[in-house]
């Protein structure tokens, strides 16, 4: 039997056909260390073990899926996001690292402020956004809302799994409204909604394109802003004088969105640079009316 290093050379050498040699050595790791139930520092220390030959059979079918160019997320059906290990399928977008830049903005201005703390994140997909925010928030309630009910079934069991109650509700946002938001009470409007517009469809790579829901990424190429518009709208409806919007949003559309709040009576709206020093995240508070 081989050893956790070799077999995880091997396994990165394998990759590197169809991986860049980083990202195959990260999958080959990420693979290990969920087979093994190991920590990254914990497969490290146990690199000269001798592999179970238990784990050895469930290779090649995880390998085969992984040579297809299927995201590892969908292949092990976790991603980690926010110090969670979530429930994923093809139902729902996997976690970014700079969504957890947005969520750790929201929690670092928000913490402290109410002991009544609503928030509603909107495009909810796994969940991610409304766990991380009900664990390091407490809100007093969070409603989550998306237009899957295969995403929706996802976040649900990831909720139950962290204990975290959220309020979460099947609509399509371009039509219908949250149930039981009274107006000008929440704190909180987040969203990470679709925006690659549909011409960006061939730069995208085939382990996003082929696998991950569509209606989750695109709009149109003639409205690039029509989520951000329409959730904008509730905003103004919906949160509390003082209350914050924040969105993750399209680089190229950084100023345009910004504007758009303004426009819409919006102040401190401003775009923030994420860790890869781009435009990701917009913040803006309500002043109300």
């Amino acid at each position: 039997m081989p050893t956790l290093r070799q077999l995880t050379a091997d396994l990165s050498t394998d990759l590197q056909a169809h991986y860049p040699v980083p990202e195959a050595a990260s999958i080959a790791g990420l693979v290990l260390e969920h087979l093994l139930e190991l920590t990254p520092l914990q497969r490290r220390m146990q690199a000269d073990t001798l592999v179970p030959a238990e784990v050895l059979t469930q290779l090649p079918a995880l390998q085969e899926r992984l040579m297809r160019h299927e995201p590892v997320q969908y292949v092990l059906g976790v991603a980690h996001f926010a110090g969670m290990e979530l429930a994923v399928t093809p139902a729902t977008l996997i976690p970014r690292p700079e969504t957890e830049e947005l969520v750790q903005l929201i929690v670092t201005e928000q913490r402290g402020r109410s002991t009544t703390l609503s928030v509603l994140d909107v495009g909810t997909g796994s969940g991610c956004i409304a766990l991380a925010l009900c664990r390091e928030l407490e809100p007093a309630r969070t409603i989550a809302v998306d237009v899957s009910a295969e995403a929706l079934a996802v976040a649900s069991r990831n909720a139950a799994r962290y204990g975290c109650e959220i309020d979460f509700q099947q609509i399509d946002i371009l039509k219908q409204e949250p149930q039981g938001i009274a107006p000008a009470t929440l704190d909180v409007l987040v969203s990470n909604p679709p925006y690659v517009l549909e011409s960006e469809r061939p730069l995208m790579r085939a382990n996003v394109l082929d696998y991950e829901p569509a209606t989750a990424l695109f709009v149109p190429n003639h409205d690039p802003l029509l989520f951000y518009r329409c959730i904008a709208e509730l905003g103004t409806k919906l949160l509390r004088p003082s209350g914050a919007l924040y969105f993750e949003i399209n680089e190229q559309y950084a100023t345009e969105t910004v504007a758009l709040l303004v426009g819409l009576g919006y102040t401190s709206a401003a775009a923030r640079l994420d860790m890869f020093d781009k435009a990701r995240i917009v913040r803006a508070t309500w002043p109300g009316v």
